[in-house]
């Protein structure tokens, strides 16, 4: 039975629905509480995949002493990707893992002359190729309705493949060889998660969309989250046969 070790960052963004597809298609699950002094692996044992999700940190803490795991994912991260082991980066999760393998990543902005932007709620990724040449998108549509929450976005690794993109964050998901994989999007929530990011992350929602932002994503929440639910799950469901240990 293949195992997935799962590094969590704080306790509002676990492994959601990622956890509950795993174990449905034969998986056990491993959840390392990094914030709550857990270890992160000193590498991945035969058997294994890594799963590294979100946080409200990101590449520019590394170093910072609140967050001391930072480095040693860094870390961990570059083995995985030198030795072509299975892993899966979610938001800040895609973020250290295209740092690990050599891309830059800055505060996301847009416009001329550019203006900080954070890309928080609802929207469209538009799929960058076809599902028949990447198996990790089958039964996908070209344009899917998923959840964004980040204000940071990264350059793409050097040799990675991108899969998908938004107008204002070019990068939402790319493939390293074939057993490595970044979202930037969110595929793991369901609608509870999403209320408590709200109610907890409020400031942030704010800054990004206004004061009634929160009241929006969570109509929009109610909205999209029925077909978000069955594709989402699609999609971890590809990931998860990708990355399959050997």
């Amino acid at each position: 039975m293949p195992t997935l070790i799962v590094l969590q960052h704080l306790d509002l963004e676990g492994p959601g629905r990622i956890a509950g597809v795993a174990r449905a298609h034969g998986w056990t699950v491993e959840v390392r509480e990094l914030h709550r002094g857990q270890a992160v692996p000193a590498a991945l044992e035969p058997g294994q995949a890594l799963v590294v999700m979100g946080g409200p940190m990101g590449v520019g803490d590394l170093g910072d002493p609140r967050w001391p795991f930072l480095a040693a994912e860094v870390a961990l991260l570059r083995r995985v990707l030198a030795a072509g082991q299975p892993v899966l980066g979610v938001c800040l999760g895609a973020q250290l893992l295209a740092h690990a393998a050599g891309a830059t990543v800055a505060p996301l902005v847009v416009g001329e002359p550019p203006v900080r932007h954070r890309e928080v709620g609802w929207g469209a990724i538009h799929l960058l190729a076809d599902p028949t040449q990447e198996p990790v998108l089958a039964g996908l549509d070209p344009a899917e309705t998923v959840l964004h929450w980040h204000g940071d976005t990264f350059t793409l690794p050097p040799g990675a493949t991108l899969l998908a993109s938004t107008l204002a964050c070019p990068q939402q998901m790319y493939r390293i060889g074939g057993r490595a994989f970044g979202l930037q999007f969110h595929v793991e929530i369901d609608a509870d998660a999403v209320a408590q990011w709200v109610a907890g992350d409020a400031e942030f929602v704010r800054a990004a969309n206004g004061p009634d932002g929160g009241a929006r994503i969570l109509a929009d929440t109610a909205r999209c989250m029925p077909r978000h639910r069955v594709q989402g799950d699609r999609l971890i469901a590809n990931l998860l046969q990708a990355m399959r240990p050997d």
